[in-house]
């Protein structure tokens, strides 16, 4: 009986301290709901995902293994040389190359790698020698020249276009301190009954379906192919219903989306959005000028999107060009004379001096002329310390660019790249989460601007240079932009982007997201993205001449020639305006849109970059989270089961031993 009664009395405390193990501080909690429950058992973390992209030959990106949530507990890499369970590894940006880079070659590390997690770290930038995920020639199969191992990127590792069965979160810097304390608690209490798990809910559609590729999945509606809206706008407007003869155009281009590993921080600061704000800021001096009607040719600027996946923006641009559809009604590309992209251009700063390199299409007449103006634009800002250089003719051609896909369409096209760089980028952040508003100089945009729109004014009036010293770039603007564009704070509730836009996030990111609903010249406002709307609105404001129509209530009575209703969401009201600005859907140009849902076209052999087109597509998904609780280890389940089974037993021969002994006694009586 006293042994019975001892090992009741073991079981009692199992379960005391298996009820104490819920509690770290050992303080007792009420909850008066189930959700203040489930707040006090699970800590719900911030992070960024990499999710499932895929394209005619396959996948990339990172999924769940199967339809399940991942659970497994959480190890620092630097603490581990081998798993001997399944494990969510936390990593600093520092060793997630290298981390990444084991997975691909050690199968049986990577298969018991449950998770990823990436440490944010601030000041991480001046610490690293590069951390680039894509190639080291992005896109090669676009380039109009053969030499496409060249190495304009020597950082680029590519491990973003390799697919990943398992999930991977950059977490936030808060999020990060916590995961780091809770690492530090699992590995102090190795021994303990408990430990601390990360749960991961990134299961992809298309993983669901079983289609592993763009065709199947569009099929089977488990993707959407990416793309949106690319901008353009004409200096001054152009008269549609005139029966003069067009002039020759002059077209500066540049891009607004950029690409990350981790698609909800594609910020893209030097690469493309140093070059946009600069285009942005170009237009807005060129705005005050008197006499623009009187220049000889005219002057057309276009920002793309979704250049960083096949040059989805220009190529659909060249397209609609070729069909003569709505959305580029007023612009001839026969009448293309010149051709400016800005491209990188927020590290043009070496030693005190702004310097920009030239990278020319050929050595033509047109380019030729494109750089003696941009060297007298150079002249004129001398007390600025601007430097302008020709690219070194070592290089195999122009650098990865939107202008790589104009030149495949015409090759003898007069194209010039202004970047910040000659033989490789100077960004060694390209296509990174770390290409972020500290990897840029405000001075050096504010310098590139003036350079570009001097250079423009002097392109379009046949190097008449009257004017030339009036045109000054607004630094207040640029700094401004780059606060909106390229933080959280203010982000895109900047007052600016308000003034035009109401924004339906906060914090910007330039991924270029996926097209909705039929792609159109007039799309739904909902379907076009905060970047994609600002710049429209921005650039059919500076670009305009004022209406005749006041109307406040632009919406309804904008139906004039050339008239658009601009900052309709600011206000709710609007201002008409006359002015060629329009959107132009940005997508495959091996997609079809037709009663409601994508088909893939057969490859177009009158379109020499139909075969190199990826079609990318992005799976849908249910929801995307990560949260981390406490769980008993399995060992102490076990003995908590045992236990149970003790007590069961136990209990059960006490009771028979209890009334035999009664029995007995009352027998005696």
């Amino acid at each position: 009986m006293a042994t019975l009664i001892s090992l009741l009395l073991f079981v009692l405390c199992c379960i005391s301290s298996f009820r104490l193990s819920f509690s770290d501080s050992g303080q007792e909690n009420s909850f008066e709901s189930v959700p203040d429950l489930e707040k006090s058992m699970y800590m719900h973390i911030d992070g960024y995902p990499c999710v499932r992209l895929l394209n005619l030959s396959g996948e990339i990106g990172c999924s769940n293994p199967s339809l399940e949530k991942v659970v497994a507990p959480i190890v620092r890499y630097k603490s581990v040389d081998e798993l001997l369970e399944s494990a969510a590894v936390l990593v600093s940006i520092d060793e997630f190359e290298i981390l990444i880079s084991r997975l691909s070659k050690d199968l049986e590390f990577a298969g018991k790698v449950a998770g990823v997690l990436v440490e944010s770290q601030t000041e991480v930038s001046d610490r690293l020698k590069g951390f680039s995920p894509d190639g080291k020639f992005p896109e090669a199969e676009f380039a109009p020249y053969q030499s496409n191992n060249f190495e304009w990127n020597p950082t680029g590792s590519g491990i973003m276009w390799k697919a990943y069965n398992f999930p991977v979160f950059l977490l936030s810097e808060t999020s990060t301190s916590i995961l780091q304390e809770v690492v530090m608690k699992n590995e102090k209490t190795k021994k303990s009954n408990t430990e601390n798990v990360a749960e991961f809910n990134v299961v992809m559609q298309t993983t669901k379906a079983g289609t592993r590729d763009s065709d199947s999945c569009l099929k089977e509606e488990t993707c959407l192919p990416l793309g949106g809206y690319s901008v353009w706008s004409a200096l001054p407007p152009i008269n549609i219903s005139s029966s003069q003869k067009s002039k020759p155009v002059v077209l500066t281009m540049t891009s607004m989306d950029s690409a990350s590993f981790f698609r909800d921080k594609s910020l893209g600061a030097d690469s493309p959005i140093s070059g946009l704000i600069t285009l942005l800021a170009a237009v807005d001096a060129l705005s005050y000028l008197d006499g623009l009607d009187e220049l000889n040719k005219q002057l057309v600027f276009v920002v793309f999107t979704g250049e960083s996946w096949g040059y989805l923006g220009s190529r659909r641009f060249i397209l609609e060009a070729d069909q003569h559809s709505d959305s580029v009604e007023g612009l001839d590309f026969a009448m293309i004379e010149t051709v400016m992209e800005i491209g990188s251009v927020g590290k043009g700063l070496s030693n005190g001096i702004k310097t920009f390199h030239s990278h020319a299409s050929g050595d033509t007449s047109g380019t030729n002329k494109t750089f003696h103006a941009l060297l007298r634009a150079q002249d004129s800002l001398k007390t600025e310390s601007v430097k302008i250089s020709m690219a070194s003719t070592s290089n195999p051609g122009v650098p990865p660019s939107s202008l790589m896909t104009f030149l495949r369409k015409k090759s003898h096209i007069s194209g010039v790249v202004l970047e910040d760089f000659d033989t490789s980028f100077a960004n060694k952040f390209y296509h990174s989460h770390l290409d972020d508003l500290s990897n840029v100089n405000s001075s050096a945009i504010v310098a590139a601007a003036s350079l570009v729109a001097r250079t423009l004014y002097l392109l379009a009036s046949d190097q008449n240079a009257s004017a030339i010293n009036a045109i000054n770039v607004n630094a207040s603007l640029v700094e401004e932009l780059l606060g909106c564009l390229l933080n959280c704070e203010p982000g895109l509730s900047c007052e600016l982007v308000k003034h035009y836009i109401s924004p339906s996030a906060t914090c910007p990111s330039h991924y270029v997201g996926v097209i909705l609903g039929e792609p159109s010249s007039v799309p739904y406002p909902a379907y076009v993205s905060d970047v994609s709307r600002f710049v429209w609105n921005f650039l059919a404001v500076k670009t305009s001449i004022s209406s005749r129509n006041t109307s406040s209530a632009c919406t309804k009575d904008c139906n004039g020639v050339g008239e658009l209703c601009v900052r309709e969401e600011a206000d709710g009201k609007g201002i008409c305006v006359i002015s060629t600005t329009r959107y132009v859907p940005a997508y495959s140009t091996r997609l079809k849109y037709e009663s409601g849902s994508w088909t893939v076209l057969p490859y177009n052999s009158s379109d020499e970059l139909s075969a190199a087109d990826p079609v990318w597509t992005e799976s849908n998904w249910d929801t995307i989270s990560l949260r981390v609780y406490k769980v008993q280890n399995a060992a102490y389940d076990g003995l908590i089961l045992l236990s149970g089974i003790v007590v069961t037993v136990s209990t059960y021969l006490l009771i028979l031993m209890t009334r035999t002994f009664i029995r007995k006694a009352l027998k005696r009586d």
